[in-house]
């Protein structure tokens, strides 16, 4: 659930709706990272699930 800016969440993806507008954080107070290689071994191997664009 979107609120407020969480500043323990860092995010410079501003075509996300989640995104905080003017500050490089997220507004959501949880994410779900997920990975699209397995094993994940390197950090282009992984997502943010919880990503939806604008």
């Amino acid at each position: 659930m979107a609120n407020q800016i969480n500043r323990s969440i860092g995010c410079n993806v501003t075509e996300c709706k989640y995104h905080a507008q003017n500050e490089p954080y997220c507004s959501l107070t949880r994410i779900e990272v997920t990975h699209h290689e397995e094993p994940a071994r390197r950090k282009e191997s992984t997502d943010c699930h919880s990503f939806e664009p604008k």
